[in-house]
């Protein structure tokens, strides 16, 4: 399915309220899949999960430069003008909700949990993001290559068997050969503005929580408890969390309801 932005975009559910999907950095909108399944026991509305500029099943940024506002822009481009819609993001796609939610995107964002979101860079892990979108596509020979490549990169390894329809949403066949559809440039999104998201949707009067696996090494509580007072900490969980017991994120759901 694409929209006027280009997006591949995936629905559920039915009416109001509506709660946005946004998968994170190198995945798609697939990896909501196992959540899915599961909604219509929390979530009265419908839901919507598109493939992020860059991923999955939607095209690249041409120019190839992507910020937190732009890929924000291109979400809010997939719903109804005027819309009033709860975020659920995953690591990148919650800093992007938070984005969504302090900006002015033509939605209005009455709720936002992110979960696992990398809260806390380095000058070195910026510089080693900006020199790994440098080297290009990659491109594989086999499927099950790329395929292999592209969950590690989505950070689902070991979450879906290779030959599941939601590692196909990771790749594309080019010819003879295969290619992540992850455009690595997203890498140079830099660093999310977590403080000055928080402070602009607390004077919003927007809901935000902020979640993580309890074996999260990317969002760990004590970085999270930096920024807000109650973090909530999935036991016995990793980085992607909505894919291992989508039904631990049930709660958060329940919360962006209220919203």
């Amino acid at each position: 399915m694409t929209t006027p932005s280009a997006l591949h975009v995936d629905r559920g559910g039915s009416g109001a309220p509506t709660l946005l999907l946004l998968h994170g950095m190198g995945g798609s909108a697939a990896l909501w899949n196992p959540l899915a399944e599961h909604l219509a026991k929390v979530w009265p509305g419908s839901w919507v999960a598109p493939d992020l500029p860059g991923h999955g099943r939607s095209g690249p940024d041409p120019a190839g430069e992507y910020t937190y506002e732009s890929l924000a822009a291109a979400a809010a481009g997939v719903l109804d003008p005027g819309a009033r819609v709860a975020v659920l993001g995953h690591s990148l796609g919650g800093a992007i909700g938070l984005a969504l939610a302090a900006g002015d995107f033509g939605v209005t964002v009455t709720g936002v949990v992110g979960v696992g979101i990398k809260v806390r860079w380095s000058e070195q892990e910026l510089a080693g993001a900006q020199a790994f979108a440098a080297r290009g596509a990659q491109v594989c020979a086999t499927r099950d290559e790329a395929a292999e490549r592209a969950v590690k990169a989505a950070g689902v390894a070991g979450l879906f068997p290779l030959e599941a329809p939601e590692v196909d949403s990771l790749v594309h066949q080019v010819r003879d050969a295969w290619r992540l559809g992850f455009d690595l440039r997203v890498l140079t999104v830099g660093a999310p503005d977590m403080t000055g998201w928080l402070a602009t949707t607390a004077a919003r009067g927007i809901p935000a929580t902020l979640a993580a696996g309890e074996g999260d090494p990317m969002s760990p509580r004590e970085h999270l408890a930096e920024l807000v007072a109650e973090p909530v900490i999935l036991s016995g969980l990793g980085h992607s969390a909505h894919v291992a017991d989508p039904t631990a994120l049930l709660p958060l759901v329940e919360r962006l309801t209220g919203s």
